[in-house]
């Protein structure tokens, strides 16, 4: 199944690596694109005409993509031919500095959300479709003051796999990619925002960080058909900026 004529499903789509993901999935022939974002109707919007310019119609879901309200309007899209749950947000605090309710905004919205997303598509989703997840570095570095939101990803990746063999035998893949560091305005909550670009521009072997587009790209072949026996794997995407000892 490629994505030619479907629907499919952004969330965090409004900015950043998901318009960009959006707009790739439009070339690779969606006609219909969902987005989900949690208030910036500004941003939503402006994304929607991009999506309409593209060729494809836009939906815009707004609201907490944990919520059994937008989970009830992933179930009224009807069915997806890719679902990609970029949406992420999380406190960045070190981890004796972390409450109680940090810990379960972080954990619902970025990996607990995956889960009732497939919920909610995966029974309507037919065989060729695609379940994408974005995770990160932090999953299994150490990153300063990153404790909430590597924690949550690295849960992320653990129900991408067990999400990847479970629905396997219904043909729908379901995987994850990681990034590198990636100038976005989600780095603008970081404290050391700036030491983290120079650091990604210094330790990655390119000579340049991540951008958007890369993980468009990478998110594009896990929905194609040339990925047809990738299962419940996370795709790095940082050339290499995770080796160096």
């Amino acid at each position: 199944m490629s994505l030619e004529g479907g629907t499919v499903l952004v969330t965090g789509g409004s900015r950043g690596i998901g318009r960009a993901i959006a707009l790739r999935l439009v070339h690779d022939g969606a006609t219909r694109v969902a987005l989900g974002y949690l208030r910036n109707d500004t941003a939503a919007e402006e994304a929607a005409e991009e999506v309409r310019a593209a060729g494809a119609e836009p939906v815009l879901v707004r609201g907490n993509v944990s919520s059994p309200r937008v989970l009830d309007e992933v179930r009224a899209l009807g069915p997806l031919a890719a679902l990609v749950h970029n949406a992420a947000t999380g406190v960045i605090r070190p981890a004796l500095e972390v409450e109680e309710k940090h810990w379960d905004w972080t954990m619902n919205a970025n990996a607990r959300a995956l889960l009732g997303l497939a919920q909610a598509a995966a029974p309507q989703m037919t065989r060729g479709s695609s379940i994408v997840a974005l995770s990160s570095l932090g999953s299994f570095r150490t990153l300063e003051n990153y404790v909430l939101v590597g924690t949550s990803k690295a849960a992320l990746e653990a129900l991408v796999r067990y999400l990847g063999v479970e629905l396997a035998p219904r043909g729908i893949r379901v995987n994850a990619v990681s990034g590198g560091v990636v100038e976005t305005g989600a780095l603008d909550h970081f404290p050391n925002r700036e030491q983290m670009l120079a650091g990604g521009r210094e330790r990655t072997p390119a000579g340049r960080l991540v951008e958007p587009n890369d993980l468009a790209g990478a998110v594009s072949f896990l929905c194609s058909d040339d990925a047809a026996m990738v299962c419940g794997q996370t795709l790095i995407v940082d050339c290499g900026f995770s080796l160096p000892a």
